[in-house]
């Protein structure tokens, strides 16, 4: 199964315990009506455990989606859930995400409002596109796909390398001289996972592993990354 996440940056660092106090006091209901039926739709954190500069837990939330049944619209509630976790990391404190991207994002901005009672203190990591351009290179016989973005080549906006050893080819030299490096999948040299990043910090894991594997591999290698 493939697994996804997306890494952010916590503008302000805060002591583990104080940020597990906010989150376990973080639960929100709200009623919604859908196809004139009434759904109460619950959010919420569970699961918090603290390690040593580290805070994990799930997020928690309903939503409600509609099916087409024998002509009817039927309402349908759902309830998501998503592992997360903040982690120190060279004195800054980042919290990851483990769902689709959207849903991350949303998720980061109901824990930026829960416990800094506003949007905008958790905000997207990014990294830098020469680091990304070393770190690829350092994986040269690993990488599958590379894309590249913000091109000057006019009415261009993307462009993309499929195949092996695409860091030896013209095409890839070439390329930089027109853009960065956007998003690439490449075979891990540590681990031998298979997974793809993007600037913005979209992970995707294509090799078979558990969520904890995931977890560790993120911090391991993408973390370090990040500008």
């Amino acid at each position: 199964m493939v697994l996804a996440g997306k890494v952010f940056l916590v503008r302000e660092n805060y002591d583990m315990d104080v940020l597990a106090e906010k989150l376990k006091a973080f639960r929100v209901e709200t009623e919604n009506s859908v196809e004139e039926q009434e759904f109460k739709l619950v959010s919420e954190i569970k699961d918090l455990s603290t390690g040593k500069g580290s805070l994990e837990g799930t997020f928690s939330f309903d939503s409600v989606f509609v099916v087409r049944h024998r002509g009817r619209a039927v309402p349908v509630p759902r309830t998501y859930e998503a592992q997360f976790a903040f982690n120190m990391y060279k004195d800054r404190l980042f919290l990851q995400v483990y769902d689709k991207k959207n849903r991350a994002n949303n998720i980061a901005n109901e824990i930026s409002k829960a416990v800094f009672l506003s949007l905008g203190q958790v905000v997207e990591a990014r990294i830098d596109p020469e680091t990304m351009r070393k770190f690829h290179e350092k994986n040269f016989d690993d990488t599958k796909i590379v894309f590249f973005d913000d091109m000057d080549i006019p009415s261009i906006n993307k462009l993309s390398l499929y195949g092996a050893s695409l860091g030896n080819t013209t095409l890839y030299s070439d390329y930089l001289t027109h853009g960065k490096l956007w998003y690439i999948v490449l075979k891990s040299t540590k681990t031998g996972y298979v997974f793809g990043v993007t600037r913005n910090c979209v992970v995707t894991g294509f090799s078979k592993m558990e969520m904890s594997e995931f977890s560790s591999f993120v911090r391991g290698e993408i973390l370090p990354l990040i500008t």
